[in-house]
């Protein structure tokens, strides 16, 4: 297995993950459960955002700014 598809595999489990704590949290009619699980969705969501930033650095994710004029118009497509 390489590392891209280590971490992409990661990647998605923590996607997942984010899922479960969100509703948990959500659902969670005990301010301690409540408590818990919110802490569990932030660290989840710091590790997603560490391992994404590393793959985008390997260049495993190939970022690109999108153009002003193709951001108008899709406003433009939006609004109408």
């Amino acid at each position: 297995m390489n590392d891209n598809l280590l971490l992409d595999n990661y990647l998605m489990i923590l996607k997942s993950n984010v899922e479960v704590f969100v509703h948990g949290t959500l659902e969670s009619s005990n301010e301690d459960v409540r408590k818990v699980l919110k802490n569990g969705l932030d660290e989840t969501m710091k590790h997603q955002a560490n391992t994404y930033d590393l793959m985008t650095e390997y260049g495993f994710y190939e970022v690109e700014n999108v153009k002003t004029n193709i951001i108008k118009e899709t406003i433009n497509k939006i609004n109408k």
